[in-house]
Parts: C-alpha cells; sequence; structure tokens
C-alpha cells in the first residue's frame, strides 16, 4: 500500500523552491520483510542506530506481522532511503530504528516517515508514541525535541533477557 501525503504541510516552514522536490518525489510506502536486507543496510549506515540480535530477519518478520502495516520506508529511484518500525501493545506505541539515509537528511523525510507510524497508531487508538535513544546520539534526541517528543526523566528502562 502506497500513502500520498501532503509534503508542504509536514516540512519546517521557511523551506522553498527545490527543497520540497527531494520529499515530493520520494514515494513512503509499508515496510515488508522483503525490505529487509536495504533496510539492515540503511541501518547499519547510520549513526545512533543500535542494532542486536533482536533485528534478526525472523524476528523484524514477526514483528511486521503483530504490527501489521505500521512500519514504513521512502524510496526514491528504487534505493530506499529512510525507515521506521513501528509497534503497539495495545495501550502504547513504540518507535524504533528511524533512519535517514545521510544524503537525504534536512529536508523533512524523518518527519512524514513519524507522521506515517503516528497516524496509524491513531487509526489504532493509541494516543501515546515512546521511542529509545542512546544517550550519546544527541543528534537524534535534538530531531526528536524538534518534532515534539519530550524526555522522560521520571522513569529508567530495565531489560532482563528470558
Amino acid at each position: 500500500m502506497y500513502y500520498k501525503f501532503n509534503f508542504n504541510a509536514l516540512l519546517p516552514c521557511g523551506r522553498r523552491g527545490d527543497e520540497f522536490t527531494l520529499a515530493a518525489s520520494c514515494v513512503i510506502r509499508q515496510l515488508n520483510i522483503g525490505d529487509y536486507e536495504k533496510v539492515i543496510e540503511l541501518w547499519l549506515s547510520v549513526e545512533g542506530v543500535s542494532l542486536s540480535e533482536a533485528d534478526s530477519k525472523e524476528n523484524i518478520a514477526t514483528f511486521l506481522k503483530r504490527n501489521a502495516g505500521s512500519s514504513f520506508i521512502a524510496e526514491k529511484d528504487g534505493e530506499i532511503i529512510g525507515a521506521i518500525l513501528c509497534g503497539n501493545d495495545g495501550r502504547r506505541g513504540y518507535l524504533h530504528h528511524l533512519a535517514v539515509h545521510s544524503s537525504y537528511r534536512n529536508n523533512g523525510l524523518g518527519r512524514i516517515l513519524v507522521e506515517a507510524c503516528l497516524n496509524k497508531l491513531r487509526e489504532y487508538g493509541i494516543k501515546r508514541c515512546h521511542l529509545f535513544v542512546l544517550p550519546e546520539n544527541q543528534n537524534g534526541m535534538n530531531f526528536w525535541n524538534h518534532i515534539g517528543f519530550w524526555q522522560r526523566l521520571d522513569m529508567h528502562v530495565f531489560s532482563k533477557d528470558v
């Protein structure tokens, strides 16, 4: 399934002319498991994205099946230039691994991918979305703050292997 967006409404104010051309010429579509190799290649090329065994092809296939239609990629001329995983637990949404190829940043593409996910979460009745950012990823923190997310200081994340 392909999506059409009002790209101009999503891009930051003050952009004009050819800067809109990049986003407008991209195709935003649902991520599917057939995209896995190209998406992993993108994620590995982007600073701030941390991969683990949880990102195996089998695990991503399970994630996509459980969260059908919620994750997206951006393509330009057949190349995947952006990707994001999105899911929910029935109460809260979660974003993982937002990545935009370095050649295509600062044109609103990351924001468009996030908005596609948030729109899908709204369809499911999800009212809040969380994400994780590595402490050394200042660019990531700046981006999330810029598009309206806030850093929670009232809790810590605990994990355990099962």
